[in-house]
């Protein structure tokens, strides 16, 4: 590496699945960098976190905790907005261009997997038709995901692996693509994924399934116990349930269920933990398509040691 590529401004992917400690490490990463005289900046790569007062149930670090550490994409849509990839894609490298200009080095932090590779690589993603979408939602609304699903595994096998059946919104999506003559859908890394930055570094952190099982289970415990119910009552208040996209945010959509009297409290905290331990593991497959991650455990890495590993 010459003195020139050490001296440009880097971008740092730090992924993984949820709960695995992406945000702390994103921070001591910035703050090893700074010690090095690389100035840092964070970027949100969490679809639910782009959501304004959705905190406790994303697990949102608040403003106090952030040392002082620019933080870029949090709190950037209301729960009225739909998260589109595309949107975030370009939303997303605009922040980091500018934090490039300022100088310093960007860290594009978080576990949603699309919205993360629509930055790190070239993604191109097809355009939309409001026209079909509204026909597919009103018959996702009729007749539910699954006969949707069908619909998109006769159509287009390998799409329908890589998409969760229960997903309808992701279901209409893939449709949606396809009734505007695309042989597929898409939605996976390229076969030769090129990279969009090309000093780009990526961090992916990991805990043994078995301890994250508990991890999870617990933090699910800890976000009703933290007046996720208040939060989200709040929310809904603000138009929660006619958002397309944050209503259906893992937590949320269970709490709604249980302020509406569809659930107790131990059936909503039982099913997010259920789909939250599923949602991990789908995170973890993603993921580990990701040949040139550098696996760290985040609970014993050291950020210091990483980027000298790293930047030599």
């Amino acid at each position: 590496m010459t003195a020139d590529e050490v001296a440009a401004p880097r971008l740092w992917a730090i992924v993984g699945a949820t709960g695995t400690g992406k945000t702390g490490l994103s921070l001591d990463l910035a703050e090893a960098l700074g010690r090095r005289g690389r100035p840092a900046e964070i970027v949100n790569a969490d679809a639910m976190q782009l959501y304004r007062g959705m905190d406790i149930g994303t697990a949102k670090l608040p403003v106090a905790e952030r040392r002082g550490i620019p933080h870029h994409l949090f709190d950037a849509l209301e729960v009225t907005d739909e998260a589109a990839v595309a949107w975030y894609q370009v939303a997303a490298r605009e922040a980091i261009s500018a934090i490039h200009v300022r100088g310093a080095d960007a860290i594009l932090v978080g576990g949603s997997g699309l919205y993360v590779s629509g930055v790190l690589w070239d993604f191109r993603f097809p355009p939309r038709d409001a026209s079909v979408r509204a026909e597919l939602e009103a018959l996702l609304d009729r007749l539910g995901p699954g006969a949707l699903f069908e619909r998109l595994r006769a159509a287009d096998p390998t799409a329908a692996e890589r998409i969760d059946p229960r997903n309808g919104r992701r279901v209409v999506r893939a449709l949606e693509v396809l009734a505007q003559g695309a042989d597929t859908h898409g939605g996976a890394l390229p076969e030769a994924p090129v990279l969009w930055h090309p000093s780009t570094s990526i961090l992916g952190t990991a805990v043994e399934r078995d301890h994250l099982v508990g991890l999870l289970d617990a933090r699910v415990e800890r976000m009703w116990a933290d007046g996720l119910l208040d939060e989200v009552a709040a929310l809904r208040r603000d138009g929660l349930e006619r958002g397309a996209t944050a209503a259906r945010a893992i937590g949320y959509a269970q709490a709604l269920a249980e302020l509406r009297g569809e659930v107790t409290r131990d059936e909503a905290i039982a099913q997010t933990q259920a789909l939250t331990r599923r949602y991990a593991r789908r995170q973890v497959s993603w993921f580990r398509r990701y040949a040139d991650a550098r696996w760290v455990d985040a609970r014993t890495a050291v950020a210091d040691a990483l980027v000298a590993e790293i930047e030599g």
